[in-house]
C-alpha cells in the first residue's frame, strides 16, 4: 500500500516538474455549496451551466503566465455583434484558498445573452501563493481584456469587476486601486490600463481590519491568505480596500446575505462613496446563507440587481 501511495506521489510530482502542474482546491463549488445548505433550505436548487441561445464561448484562454511558468486561463462568453458591449470580470470565490472560475460559468452566461461580454478568470490561491498574487493575477486579467478588445467586442471604457464573496472583496480592491501601480508587474499588457469603471461585491467583505471583520482575524482563510493577523496586519491592512475608498472610486453594488461578516465596514465605505458624489446601491437577501448567488431562489434576483446596476452605469447597454 506504502508503495503504491509513493508511486502516486512521484507521479504527480514528475507531472509538476515536466508540464508546471498545479494542484488546486476546487472543494468549493456549486454542489459543494448545495449539499451544505439544502439541509437548512429545502426548496433549493442549484444552478448550472447552460449557455443561452446565441451566446459563444472561447474557453481555457492564457492571459498571463506568472511565476516563470504558471499560465492562468480564463473563459470568454458573449454575443456576436458589430457594436462593443460592455466587459465584466467575473471573479469567484471561496475564501482566497479553493474555488474555481467554472462556479461563476452560469452567471457569466446570463449576463453574456444579456449583451455583456463576460470573462471569468482563475487566479492564484493561497496555498500555491498567497497575496498579493491574486490581485497582481486578476490586474492582469482586465489588462488582457482591453488588449483583446477587439476581437471580443469589449467597450475598454466600460468594463466592470463582479466578485463573489472573497472574489467581492478582490473585485473592490481591483476598483479602489485604479491608476496606483501598488499590484503591478511586468506582463505582455503592460501598456494597457488595468482600471474598471464598476464593481459588484457580493457578499465581499471590504475592510480586514475594521471592528465587524474581527472573525477574519482568527478565521483560517484569511489567515492563510494574509498570513497571521498580528504579525501581519499592515499587510491585512493594505488588502483592505476600505483603505484607498474616495475620489477617483467608480460606482458600487452590493448584494449581500444576512451575515453580518460579510459587511465588514460597507457602511463606512458607503459614507465616503456618498461623500464623493459616487453611487452606490445594497441589496440584501433576508435569511440567505453565503453563496447565495450560486443556487436558487437567489440566483434570478442577484442577476436581475447586477443587470439594472451595470444598466444604470453603463447606459448603452441592453
Amino acid at each position: 500500500m506504502h508503495f503504491v501511495l509513493l508511486l502516486i506521489l512521484l507521479f504527480f510530482g514528475a507531472l509538476e516538474a515536466q508540464s508546471g502542474y498545479h494542484p488546486r482546491d476546487t472543494s468549493y463549488s456549486i454542489h459543494s455549496s448545495f449539499e451544505k445548505i439544502r439541509r437548512d433550505y429545502p426548496g433549493v436548487r442549484p444552478v448550472y451551466p447552460r449557455l443561452p441561445a446565441g451566446v459563444v464561448a472561447d474557453t481555457n484562454r492564457v492571459y498571463f503566465t506568472a511565476a516563470g511558468d504558471r499560465e492562468l486561463h480564463l473563459d470568454v462568453f458573449r454575443l456576436p455583434a458589430d457594436e462593443l458591449r460592455p466587459g465584466v470580470l467575473m471573479i469567484h470565490g471561496g475564501g482566497w484558498t479553493t474555488g474555481s472560475k467554472e462556479n461563476l460559468t452560469p452567471m457569466a452566461q446570463r449576463l453574456a445573452g444579456l449583451g455583456y461580454v463576460t470573462v471569468t478568470p482563475e487566479y492564484r490561491l493561497s496555498a500555491e501563493a498567497p497575496y498579493p498574487a491574486a490581485v497582481i493575477d486578476l490586474k492582469q486579467a482586465v489588462r488582457w481584456m482591453r488588449a483583446h478588445a477587439g476581437e471580443y467586442g469589449i467597450d475598454t471604457n466600460r468594463i466592470a469587476a463582479y466578485g463573489c464573496s472573497a472574489g467581492g472583496q478582490l473585485a473592490s480592491l481591483l476598483g479602489v486601486t485604479n491608476g496606483p501601480l501598488l499590484y503591478d508587474t511586468v506582463s505582455p499588457w503592460v501598456g494597457y490600463s488595468a482600471d474598471v469603471q464598476a464593481v459588484l461585491n457580493i457578499d465581499g467583505i471590504v475592510s480586514f481590519i475594521h471592528p465587524e471583520a474581527e472573525p477574519e482575524w482568527t478565521g483560517r482563510s484569511a489567515n492563510a491568505w494574509l498570513g497571521d493577523f498580528k504579525g501581519n496586519y499592515l499587510q491585512w491592512r493594505e488588502a483592505s480596500p476600505l483603505e484607498y475608498a474616495g475620489i477617483g472610486t467608480p460606482p458600487f453594488l452590493f448584494v449581500n446575505s444576512s451575515y453580518p461578516r460579510f459587511h465588514a465596514g460597507r457602511q463606512d465605505f458607503i459614507d465616503i462613496l456618498h461623500r464623493q458624489g459616487t453611487y452606490s446601491e445594497v441589496q440584501t437577501f433576508a435569511d440567505a446563507p453565503h453563496a447565495f448567488w450560486l443556487l436558487d431562489p437567489w440566483f434570478e434576483p442577484t442577476l436581475e440587481y447586477a443587470v439594472r446596476f451595470l444598466g444604470r452605469i453603463f447606459p448603452h447597454a441592453e
